[in-house]
């Protein structure tokens, strides 16, 4: 019975853990929301927003190598137990993303 509870115990700490950021899907963002935008406004916003997931990446890589330390010594996902998990936020930028340049794309805008 023990090893019952120990083998659930452990499904879960790992099952809450925090993903990779290649791993995470882009939340869908309307193309839409950026479409009456000027190619230059949206060139500007892809940058910013390209910004903001690499330093979001960063922080999830962090919290993800740090659950599975946490995980390995002492049987807790510890950066995901106190919010280190910005793995919804990583979505939404990864979706960002994708709305802009699909919007640049059918604006016909330059890539640089």
């Amino acid at each position: 019975m023990k090893i019952y509870y120990f083998a659930l115990a452990s499904l879960l700490a790992v099952s809450s853990c925090a993903k990779r950021p290649d791993a995470i899907v882009p939340a869908d963002i309307p193309m839409a929301a950026y479409t009456g935008s000027s190619c230059s406004d949206l060139a500007r916003e892809l940058v910013k927003e390209q910004e903001n997931l690499a330093a979001l990446s960063k922080a999830q890589n962090q919290a993800a190598t740090g659950d599975a330390v946490g995980v390995f010594l002492i049987g807790v996902p510890t950066s995901s137990t106190f919010g280190g998990d910005k793995e919804g936020q990583v979505a939404v930028a990864k979706g960002k993303v994708q709305a802009i340049q699909n919007a640049m794309r059918s604006k016909r805008c330059s890539a640089g």
